[in-house]
């Protein structure tokens, strides 16, 4: 379903939410790191360079994302494997858990959260970040066309995407003595370059790399090309391109969880 070329052909505006978040982390010499919800792995590569002691691993569910992660591995690391997230185990209690641009997928990742923080070793770090612009256009044509009675028969079993909570929801998940709560919202302003005559819209080639996989994975690809005119004719009324791109708003929620080394502090 998933197509990392498409992904990755706005690779550098995904990442900075990434950069961000990591920023955060205040791990030093982490033992045990994973990146949970990897994608095609360049930015599980950029863990494995940023602590080069450690043994870094990335995990996905996607066979087309775990086979596009060959590039990212240097003398070995960081380790790539196909799995559910929901599912993984680690091989012992993690120092450092990301995962980025992925809960979003997952329904009730609540209980996941939690879990995941139960598991990290003392001083441990968690952080992750997910799409929290769900009232966008970008996201709501795709919401409103699903739901269309052209599309609706043909998509009704189709799951989309979720988006997260607010800030305040996560720190009010997470916080507990013993544990630091970091969470907030960044709203990014992507300036897309504009494609010649004829071709998609900026913010469909963004949107087909990801909310919208699950729906053309659920259509033939004449119906995956309908689909998508009828798409970019209401992109094209929400987003009009101007002389120097076209503004796209991306709304991005964080939070960055750690687990104190010795709780008598909290």
């Amino acid at each position: 379903m998933w197509d990392a070329q498409q992904y990755l052909r706005f690779g550098g505006e995904r990442a900075r939410p990434f950069f961000d978040l990591i920023a955060r982390i205040g791990a030093a010499q982490p033992g045990y790191v994973a990146d949970l919800g990897c994608g095609p792995g360049n930015l599980t590569q950029v863990l494995a360079r940023r602590w080069p002691d450690a043994e870094v691993i990335g995990v996905d569910n996607s066979a087309e994302m775990i086979a596009a992660t060959s590039s990212a591995v240097e003398d070995g690391r960081p380790r790539f494997m196909l799995g559910d997230i929901r599912d993984w185990r680690p091989a012992r209690p993690p120092d450092v858990l990301v995962c980025n641009a992925v809960l979003q997928w997952v329904p009730d990742h609540d209980d996941l959260l939690l879990r995941w923080a139960g598991l990290l070793a003392p001083g441990g770090w968690l952080a992750f970040q997910l799409p929290g612009n769900f009232d966008q256009p970008s996201q709501a044509i795709v919401r409103e066309l699903a739901g269309s009675p052209r599309w609706r028969p043909l998509l009704a079993g189709v799951k989309l995407n979720r988006q997260g909570g607010d800030p305040e929801e996560y720190a009010k998940l997470l916080a507990r003595p013993g544990y630091e709560v970091d969470a907030w919202a960044t709203s990014y302003v992507h300036i897309l370059e504009n494609s010649g005559d004829g071709a998609a819209h900026p913010v469909v080639e963004w949107v087909k790399g990801s909310a919208l996989r699950p729906v053309l994975a659920a259509l033939d690809a004449e119906q995956g090309e309908a689909f998508l005119t009828e798409y970019g004719e209401r992109v094209r009324l929400a987003y009009e391109p101007r002389t120097f791109g076209t503004l796209f708003s991306f709304r991005r929620v964080f939070t960055v969880l750690h687990r104190r080394a010795d709780p008598s502090l909290s």
